[in-house]
């Protein structure tokens, strides 16, 4: 039973490279959703790419379910873009919170800055509040997709658009895993999609409110992201455990 689940995993695998490498993206979302019916997520920080993504998944009809991580440590900005994307397409969010128990527990422990004591409570912080809260949004997807771009870290550059996730035992797919920024801004603007307005303050990556600040001109578009501390930038999300 088992060589013949991952022999279907790894057909559709090499099906899903091909829509979203020959495809326009419409097609080849409609695609999987075909092949997935009613286990495609989309996990949205509502950041530019993601919002360039609900954009295109609500404005095509595609039956991808959304969902956005609530970390109670967000911007209001944040908060904001939520509203108005809701309010704009017409469609159901879905929002997931960290574990009280859990928040607490590291709260008490550690305070309730603990991020900016050392990496590892850092580490902490992001799988209670963000990585936890994501597995359990992922729970009966067959599919999982994000708004990663190649340009955007080192760790994302070595990524394809289409992967299987043996960890999680899904595929993973990012579908503008090659725009450039410039493709992404140009979208925004021509379907005048909301966005959330610290991009135009020199917030390029948007995640919690402690552990973000603006970029300088010229520094790498994550350097907003735990500024204090030298790390590949990743919170935990997109590695594989």
């Amino acid at each position: 039973m088992l060589a013949i689940e991952t022999f279907n995993s790894m057909d559709k695998l090499e099906q899903l490279r091909s829509a979203f490498a020959e495809l326009p993206l419409t097609d080849a979302l409609h695609l999987t959703t075909s092949l997935f019916p009613g286990k495609v997520k989309f996990s949205s920080s509502l950041g530019q790419e993601d919002q360039v993504l609900t954009d295109i998944i609500a404005s095509n009809n595609i039956p991808v379910n959304i969902f956005t991580i609530d970390t109670g440590r967000l911007f209001n900005e944040t908060y904001e873009t939520l509203d108005k994307t809701v309010a704009r397409y017409k469609i159901d969010i879905d929002v997931f919170f960290p574990q009280a128990e859990a928040t607490q527990q590291i709260v008490k422990q550690h305070g309730i800055n603990l991020f900016y004591d050392s990496v590892e409570n850092r580490k902490l912080c992001c799988d209670v509040r963000k990585v936890e809260p994501l597995m359990r949004a992922l729970q009966g997807a067959a599919v999982w997709i994000t708004g990663l771009r190649a340009a955007q870290t080192d760790h994302r550059k070595n990524i394809p658009v289409v992967e299987w996730l043996e960890d999680k035992k899904m595929y993973k797919i990012n579908p503008l895993l090659y725009w450039s920024y410039d493709e992404v801004i140009e979208h925004l603007n021509k379907h005048t999609v909301p966005y959330n307005p610290l991009h135009d303050k020199g917030f390029i990556s948007i995640g919690c409110a402690p552990c973000t600040r603006a970029i300088e001109p010229g520094e790498d578009p994550r350097a907003g992201r735990w500024w204090w501390e030298i790390s590949q930038k990743e919170c935990g999300l997109h590695l594989v455990k």
